[in-house]
C-alpha cells in the first residue's frame, strides 16, 4: 500500500491523504497488539510454557524465540505494561514513516532477539519490551536526523512520555530482561541511521512574508550596485560645439625670493 506523503498545505487533498496515513498506522498498530493478545490468550488457555516461546540465550532451541518472544508475556501485568507503548510508538512510527517502517519493525525483531541470543544472561527472555525500545529509540533519532517538523516534534513527544527507557538499558530489577532492552535501543538506532532518509520530506511551505523579504532584498542590492561601463559618463570629453569658447588661465607668476624676479611654476 502505497501512502501519500504529508503535504504543507491544508487542502481537501492533503486533508483526505493524512487521513489515510492516520487510518493505515492505527490499523497496522492494531494487527500487531492483537497479534500479542491472540497469543498470550491462546497460551494461557492451552497451558503453554514460556519456555518453549522465550529466547534461551546460547541453546539452538532459543533461537526460535527471536520470532516468538516479543509476543509471549510473563504474566497479564506484563502484557499490559507493553500493550499501551506499543500502541502509542507503533502508531507514530507507522504514520510518520510508513516506507522506512516496512525495513525497520523487522530489522528491530530480528536484530534484538539475536542480540539477546548471544549476550543475555542464561535465563529465558520474553516480552514485547525490547520492540518498545527500537521503536522509541528509532522515532527519537530519525527526528533529529531528519530535522523537519513532523520528526522534531514526534522525537519531542516520545522522549516526553518515555525518556525513562534511557535508564531501562541498563540493569536495575533481576527479573527484567535489560538485554533484551539494550538490545533493541541499539537495533532502533541502527535503523534509523541506515533508514531516515528513505520517507520523501513533506514539502517546505513558504509564507507570502518570506518572498517580501527576498524582494526587499533584490531592491537593496539593486541600489548599490555598480553601474555599466558604458552607463559611466565621461567627464574628460570635451564638446565640440564648445571647444571654440575654450579659454585658458595662466597661473599667476611666483616671486623668487633669492633673485627677486618670477618664475613660473607648472602644477
Amino acid at each position: 500500500m502505497d501512502i501519500a506523503p504529508p503535504t504543507p498545505e491544508p487542502g481537501s487533498a492533503a486533508v483526505r491523504f493524512d487521513r489515510e496515513r492516520i487510518n493505515y498506522a492505527v490499523f497496522s498498530a492494531a494487527i500487531l497488539i492483537a497479534g500479542i493478545w491472540l497469543v498470550w490468550l491462546g497460551s494461557w488457555l492451552l497451558g503453554w510454557s514460556m519456555n518453549d516461546l522465550g529466547i534461551a540465550p546460547r541453546q539452538l532451541g532459543g533461537l526460535v524465540g527471536i520470532l516468538s518472544a516479543p509476543l509471549a508475556h510473563a504474566s497479564f501485568d506484563h502484557l499490559m505494561s507493553n500493550t499501551l507503548p506499543l500502541a502509542l510508538l507503533a502508531t507514530l512510527t507507522l504514520y510518520a514513516y510508513p516506507l522506512a517502517t516496512r525495513f525497520a519493525l523487522p530489522m528491530i525483531w530480528l536484530l534484538s532477539g539475536i542480540g539477546v541470543w548471544l549476550f543475555a544472561r542464561d535465563s529465558v527472555h520474553v516480552g514485547m519490551s525490547g520492540i518498545n525500545h527500537g521503536l522509541m529509540f528509532f522515532l527519537f533519532l530519525t527526528g533529529l536526523l531528519r530535522r523537519d517538523r513532523l520528526g522534531v516534534a514526534i522525537s519531542l513527544v516520545v522522549f516526553f512520555f518515555y525518556g525513562g527507557m534511557l535508564l531501562t538499558v541498563l540493569p536495575r530489577e533481576e527479573q527484567v530482561s535489560f538485554e533484551y532492552h539494550l538490545a533493541g535501543a541499539v537495533s532502533g538506532l541502527l535503523a534509523a541511521i541506515l533508514l531516515f532518509r528513505l520517507d520523501p520530506k513533506p514539502p517546505r511551505k513558504r509564507y507570502s512574508w518570506e518572498d517580501e523579504d527576498d524582494e526587499a532584498d533584490d531592491a537593496t542590492d539593486a541600489e548599490f550596485d555598480l553601474p555599466r561601463p558604458d552607463g559611466v559618463p565621461v567627464l574628460w570629453k570635451r564638446d565640440p560645439e564648445q571647444s571654440g569658447s575654450a579659454r585658458i588661465l595662466p597661473f599667476p607668476a611666483r616671486i623668487d625670493d633669492d633673485t627677486g624676479g618670477t618664475r613660473r611654476t607648472l602644477h
